[in-house]
């Protein structure tokens, strides 16, 4: 039997059990939140406030290849070095003591004057300069952005008191091998410029972070260390070809000089895909030493605009005849000087009678004046639209930073001049790639791919991410595409360049402009020009276009400037991709009817 008095004690002890077990399962479920709910939290709280060490674990910034793979940006390993002048003035003194076999100083700064490439007063001047600024000095920065080699000369001097640490640095292997399009990054790591800056979020790496307590002589506590991990930033793949890409460079460099121009470039497109397989451009920057060449940092490429003069005929042509109904033998009488309703007049660039014009003529003999009155078969709204589906105005989608668009005003604002030089491209600008996209759709039968610099970019943990591109746009119909090369073709078959351009075994064809520069004033700039060549091969089965352009050449001033650079990049495009010659033969059209 339990009495009153047993059971109290009891009671008391079933109640001081609960409160014990209370307690512990506060302490249990505080535990759980610490260690595991807010586990993350509760180590970022640890690295900013209870660990007094840390060191930064540097990400790799991610690598940009081209086609291949061949690299043209990575990453390389330099060093920050410091130098500990107590340390110094301390080992010294046990030297002059005979308490060490230790090097002196003024031994030792000589090596490092020599191993960094300065002189040993300099490397003196750093330590006697802490020292006096505080004679207890640990710190004193020796040098910045020490090279591997350098660093392992230096750590064989095996001194204590110069350390380095070591971080990632930007190195461009190829120079200025596609320097235009990658882009540099600043010395402290900030993308500033082309491919770089485009797709920093590709190539941006994580850093990381290693923290620890130390004690009070600097020894680190064990169990004490806490890591997280960098994350290295992805690898970007371009569409181009490096070896194409150095080719093409060396090449308008030498038309460049050759025709004594303020610039040139060279755009090479696959038609079928629209990817971008060279875009080389001269002068151009060595993102090495991206400032060796004063105003010269991005690319002309895409973040320049032009009149695009009589290569625009062709574009023209395509529409009198997809929307219009003409075809390459319809036919109008042009002179070489034709008056038009409201004031306009327009003038050939050579003098000639009346003739009966077809419009395979109006193209080889690049005539303003028949092209004009073509352009008047169909109402000028309709050319606006198809210009506009050309892409003309729109730029492209390769997201290139400081990326241009050519400029078109609507209809609307169009004058009498303006409604006709607008038909052989005056009076309108235009970009490399929007031509190249342009040309690419007459050679794909019509279609008009969007054009694409960058493959895919391939994340630190392995996930492919590729660009999201727009749909491919119809602008003509295949039977138009098909009269359009013809007619193209005849003017590189009849022109009189055609011997400059001629490539054994291969069909092509193409067209020429010869674009007025503006003076920012409302006129023309007399007697300087912007000339271009586009053209695609092979004819008969168009693989690539090429578009060559040179900025106010002065040797030779008209597009005939261009062929030699054209026929060479076009030879070397079809032998990079082992194109097939030609199997047929070309139907030769008549230029008057």
């Amino acid at each position: 039997m339990t009495t009153r008095s047993t059971r109290s004690p009891r009671r008391r002890t079933v109640v001081a059990l609960a409160v014990v077990l209370a307690v512990l399962a506060g302490f249990m479920v505080r535990l759980v939140d610490i260690q595991v709910v807010n586990a993350d939290e509760h180590v970022a709280d640890s690295l900013e406030i209870a660990l007094r060490g840390s060191q930064t674990l540097y990400g790799t910034r991610g690598q940009i290849v081209d086609e291949t793979g061949q690299t043209l940006a990575g990453s390389i390993l330099e060093y920050d070095c410091q130098l500990d002048p107590l340390l110094i003035t301390q080992i010294d003194a046990q030297v002059l003591d005979e308490k060490s076999d230790a090097r002196l100083w003024a031994e030792v700064s000589d090596d490092v004057a020599e191993i960094l490439e300065t002189t040993p007063d300099a490397v003196r001047e750093i330590v006697g300069a802490a020292l006096a600024a505080d004679p207890g000095s640990r710190y004193a920065e020796l040098e910045r952005g020490v090279s591997t080699e350098q660093f392992r000369a230096l750590a064989d001097l095996g001194t204590p008191y110069i350390v380095c640490l070591q971080h990632p640095a930007r190195a461009y292997p190829d120079g200025a091998v596609a320097g235009n399009l990658v882009g540099f990054v600043g010395t402290d790591g900030d993308a500033l410029e082309g491919l770089e800056k485009s797709y920093d979020d590709c190539l941006t790496a994580t850093n990381g972070k290693r923290a620890y307590q130390k004690g009070k002589d600097g020894v680190i506590i064990p169990g004490t260390k806490v890591q997280q991990d960098a994350v290295d930033g992805g690898t970007l793949e371009l569409t181009i070809h490096r070896d194409l890409q150095w080719y093409l460079q060396q090449l308008i460099g030498e038309q460049v000089q050759d025709m004594r121009a303020e610039r040139g470039a060279i755009l090479v497109v696959e038609t079928a895909t629209g990817k971008i397989r060279a875009a080389a451009e001269y002068p151009t920057a060595d993102p090495n030493e991206p400032g060796a060449v004063e105003g010269v940092r991005g690319s002309k490429i895409f973040e320049g605009t032009f009149e695009p003069g009589s290569t625009f005929k062709a574009l023209t042509a395509a529409t009198v005849i997809d929307a219009g109904g003409q075809t390459p033998a319809s036919t109008v009488v042009a002179s070489s000087l034709e008056n038009f309703p409201g004031g306009a007049r327009v003038r050939d660039a050579f003098q000639h009678p009346a003739y009966t014009y077809t419009l395979a003529g109006v193209l080889i003999d690049s005539s303003n004046a028949g092209i004009s009155k073509f352009s008047e078969r169909v109402p000028s709204s309709t050319r606006y639209e198809y210009f506009k589906k050309f892409g003309i105005g729109s730029g492209s989608a390769v997201q290139f930073s400081g990326e241009e668009s050519g400029d078109i005003h609507p209809v609307d604002e169009w004058g009498a001049q303006t409604t006709y030089n607008t038909s052989f491209g005056q009076g309108l600008t235009t970009t490399m790639p929007e031509l190249a996209g342009a040309y690419g759709a007459i050679a794909n039968g019509g279609l008009r791919m969007p054009l694409s610099l960058i493959e895919s970019c391939t994340t630190a943990d392995g996930t492919v991410v590729e660009p999201e591109l727009p749909e491919p746009t119809r602008v003509i119909s295949e039977s138009t595409s098909a009269q359009v090369r013809a007619m193209l073709e005849n003017v590189f078959l009849q022109a009189p360049y055609a011997k400059a351009v001629e490539i054994p075994g291969y069909r092509i064809g193409g067209k020429t402009g010869t674009g007025e520069k503006s003076d920012g004033k409302g006129g023309y700039k007399a007697g300087v020009y912007y000339t271009t060549m586009v053209g695609f091969a092979p004819a008969d089965d168009p693989e690539y276009v090429v578009v060559v352009t040179l900025d106010e050449p002065k040797k030779v001033t008209s597009s005939a400037a261009n062929a030699t650079a054209f026929q060479k990049a076009m030879t070397q495009v079809l032998k990079t991709y082992r194109v097939m010659p030609s199997t047929t033969a070309p139907k030769l059209l008549p230029k008057f009817g």
